[in-house]
Order: C-alpha cells, then structure tokens, then sequence
C-alpha cells in the first residue's frame, strides 16, 4: 500500500440476460497522482461474457471518466495500470455489439465501480483533509472544460486555500484566468461554491457573503463549479487539497 492508509474496494451486481452479474474491483494509490494515472494500480473483474475487443473498449472508456479525471498533487510516474477483466463464467449470451442494452448496463456497472475506487484514492490523498469536485460547465468543448478544471485541480494556492478553509476565491479566479483559453470573456464567466454564487460579470457577486463561503470550505467534500458561458460542454475532476502532512510524508518518504 505504500502511502495508502487504508484499502480500497468496490462492487456491484447488476441483471444481464436473467443472471446475476457482480464486478468488482481494488485500487491502491495516494501521490503522485494525476491524470494518466501515475503511481496507481487498478484491478477490475466481472463474470460477465462480453467479446474481447469491446471490452477494450469498455476499458478505454471506464479509465477516461475515473481514473483519468482525478489529481491529487499533478506528478506523474511510469507505475500504473488499469486492468479489466471478463471471467465469461456467469454464461449469459455474450455481448456483442456496442449498441445493446446489455452493453450499456455492464459499462454503467464497471465505470460506477472504477469511479468509486478512483474517488477513494483522491480521498486518501497523502495528508488530504478535503475532497473537492471541480466542474466545468458552459464549455465549447469537453477538452476546454478539462483545461480550466485541471488548472484549478493543479493549483497550490487553490489546495493550500482549502486546506485553511480560507475563502480565498481570487485563487480559483486566477486559475480560470490561467488556464489557456484565449477568448475567455470573464464577464460571462459565473463561480460557485456549492450552490453559493461567488462571482458573475466580472467580479464579485452582489449576494456573496464571506460566512457563506466559510461555511462551504469548511466541509470535508466541496464542490467548485465554474460555468464559462460560452457553450453546452461540461467535464468533472476530482481532486484534494494540501496539507502540512503532504510536505511531511514527502519529504520523509525516504527515511
């Protein structure tokens, strides 16, 4: 487990075909991680019956809306693997095509499980007080969204700010701002806490008050949402806040 200090599991059990089907799966993770997984192990097992080939496919979609969509400190290693895996043994007919019915419960059970265990690694993040979820909305594209909600996720400033459960929005502000988008228009750019609007047309909300903002950063689980104005698109990212104890397990990881 290394850095882990407790371990992760998930399952569930869905109907295909009359059968009863279970998926369940073990990760282990704690830093160094970001998206494309770094240092992370994945293990996922069904006794569905599904062809080989969609399976990879399957498995390409699950890691995208779980394990790629969580940061815990933005550093990545070579050490990780997502592995997923179909026993055949429940003997359903086999799933075949990608546009079935069984195909799109049997994905809704593995990314439900994957998303479980890729949330448990943030919430175990080395010296992780806060478990945060970034959402971006009002995007032209999921990619833009994903830009301004790493850019957030990846923030120190943000982290340490959550951390101290210290309002600090200008932080967040200044990530969106860093983010990349060139054309960003900041007056159509709105950001919430939770459901406490924060900032819209440019600056602060007229209906903010810093209590409110208290109140929501001292939550274990907050919510960030940003919405750009700009489009339909939206993207979810899963991350942590730092603590002393982030510096301390670092710094004497070795020792």
């Amino acid at each position: 487990m290394t850095t882990d200090t407790v371990p992760k599991g998930a399952s569930r059990q869905i109907t295909l075909h009359g059968r009863q089907i279970t998926v369940t799966g073990i990760s282990k993770g704690a830093g160094m991680i970001r998206p494309n997984m770094a240092t992370m192990l994945g293990f996922v097992a069904t006794d569905a019956r599904i062809r080989a080939g969609l399976l990879q496919t399957l498995t390409e979609y699950a890691a995208g809306h779980s394990f790629n969509r969580i940061t815990v400190d933005g550093d990545t290693s070579t050490n990780d693997a997502f592995v997923v895996m179909a026993t055949g043994a429940a003997g359903h007919p086999e799933i075949t095509s990608l546009e079935s019915e069984s195909y799109g419960v049997l994905r809704e059970a593995i990314v439900a499980v994957s998303t479980e265990l890729a949330q448990a690694i943030v919430r175990d993040g080395e010296g992780a007080t806060k478990f945060i979820t970034v959402r971006v909305e009002g995007g032209q594209s999921e990619a833009e969204c994903l830009q301004v909600a790493y850019a957030i996720s990846h923030s120190p400033l943000v982290k340490t700010a959550f951390f101290a459960s210290d309002p600090n929005l200008g932080r967040i502000l200044a990530a969106v701002g860093f983010a990349g988008i060139d054309d960003l228009d900041v007056a159509g750019l709105r950001l919430y806490l939770d459901n406490v609007l924060v900032a819209e047309h440019g600056g602060r909300a007229a209906s903010y008050q810093e209590a409110d903002g208290q109140r929501v950063m001292k939550q274990p689980d907050i919510t960030i949402r940003v919405h750009l104005g700009r489009g339909e698109a939206s993207a979810t990212v899963w991350t942590c806040d730092f603590s002393y104890d982030y510096v301390r397990i670092n710094a004497d990881y070795r020792t």
